[in-house]
């Protein structure tokens, strides 16, 4: 419960992540998802004994399985015993945050006691959604003839204008969320806020012609000086003809990864390690999959009430740009205070790296309210086909 202590708490003592690159253009473009995962892996586990961690879970959307046998080979390489176990799961753009909430509900059902949820993405690397020999085998004959199952297919650009359209959200509200994201991001960057959460990676990039050169990724390389409501004016809509989704007003494709170790609050006490937050709740709900983006304006308020807490009650609030006309919608749907949302800058300065996600918003967040001493916290993102998620925590 919200405001108490139980030894049987599932408390996170680690959240960290990599910088996120750009991807095909960024310091990660050459380098492989799993080592990327490595470094978090090895980061969380500097402070224990990696024998303690019983089970893992890591969220991948874009590559085949999951990522499920290099995330395995990614815990090995950073020593973490093959005693423990791992799986990868997949529920698309929430696919980090569902790795957490999956080893705090094994802990909280008693089945572990220390667990690490993750999550990684190479954009870079992934697959080309656009492309027919991406798809899985289906029946797209049958599913084109159902009205409800044939919208999964909907473009997730083509999502974003259906909010837009439905909803009456305009291009000038887009752009300025995208303006105000971009500028927080610097601020928050120029304060050195994201330096308690980055994970330094050297890497290894080669140029135009060849000469390779090590070069060490600290820093996002999303957020953009001089991001301006008339440069944003300037570009055209992508996905539909008189459209408002823009790449300006869009989440960046990106690269990255994070991690977080969970442990029941009676194990963090007797390890003596600091406690970050404790995990307080967790929903997915369902939406019509042609309006996707609407999902936080669904799961937050289905979180709320299961966990006895209300919008008042949230202290800082981290929603997935994946795009300014979905984030624009459930901010206003849900009445998100402008200075509790984002405040260090969201998916359209900083990234989307879909697995990794989730996780990245968890470290982002935790870090934020104990930075400002702030207590309770919601992450939440939209989901493909049609699914809001989103996670309560309360920072200690």
């Amino acid at each position: 419960r919200v405001g108490s202590k139980s030894p049987d708490d599932v408390v996170i003592v680690s959240a960290k992540r990599t910088a996120i690159a750009r991807a095909r253009k960024g310091g990660f473009k050459d380098t492989k998802p799993d080592d990327l995962l490595m470094e978090a892996f090895k980061e969380i586990v500097k402070d224990i004994d990696p024998a303690l961690v019983e089970d893992i879970s890591c969220g991948n959307v874009q590559t085949v399985g999951a990522y499920s046998l290099p995330a395995r080979t990614a815990a090995l390489r950073a020593n973490i015993p093959h005693t423990a176990s791992i799986r990868s799961v997949n529920r698309q753009c929430s696919s980090g945050l569902q790795a957490i909430a999956d080893i705090a509900s094994d802990i909280k059902a008693g089945y572990i006691e220390v667990g690490i949820g993750a999550g990684v993405e190479s954009m870079t690397n992934g697959g080309n959604p656009s492309d027919p020999s991406s798809l899985p085998p289906m029946d797209l004959n049958e599913i084109f003839q159902h009205p409800v199952a044939s919208q999964c297919l909907t473009p997730m650009g083509v999502t974003s204008e259906n909010v837009a359209a439905k909803f009456n959200i305009s291009r000038e509200q887009q752009d300025k969320l995208a303006v105000s994201s971009h500028e927080k991001a610097l601020r928050a960057q120029a304060a050195g806020k994201f330096k308690d959460e980055i994970i330094p990676v050297k890497v290894t990039v080669e140029d135009a012609e060849g000469n390779e050169k090590e070069i060490v990724v600290d820093k996002d390389e999303g957020p953009r000086e001089g991001t301006t409501m008339e440069g944003l004016a300037k570009l055209k809509a992508v996905f539909k003809k008189g459209g408002s989704t823009t790449a300006g007003n869009a989440s960046q494709v990106s690269d990255g990864a994070a991690a977080a170790l969970l442990m029941k609050r009676s194990k963090a006490e007797e390890l003596g390690l600091p406690i970050l937050g404790v995990f307080r709740g967790y929903k997915v709900a369902g939406c019509p999959p042609e309006i996707m983006g609407i999902g936080p304006a669904v799961a937050i308020p289905a979180l709320l009430e299961d966990t006895g807490t209300t919008i008042k009650d949230i202290d800082v609030f981290e929603i997935n740009e994946a795009f300014a006309s979905q984030a624009t919608y459930c901010v206003e749907k849900l009445g998100v205070p402008a200075d509790k949302l984002n405040p260090n800058g969201g998916a359209i300065a900083l990234g989307h790296p879909l697995g990794m996600t989730g996780a990245r918003m968890t470290a982002t967040l935790l870090h934020e309210l104990k930075r400002e001493k702030k207590k309770l916290g919601i992450v939440s993102m939209c989901i493909g086909t049609g699914m809001g998620a989103a996670a309560l925590y309360e920072s200690e």
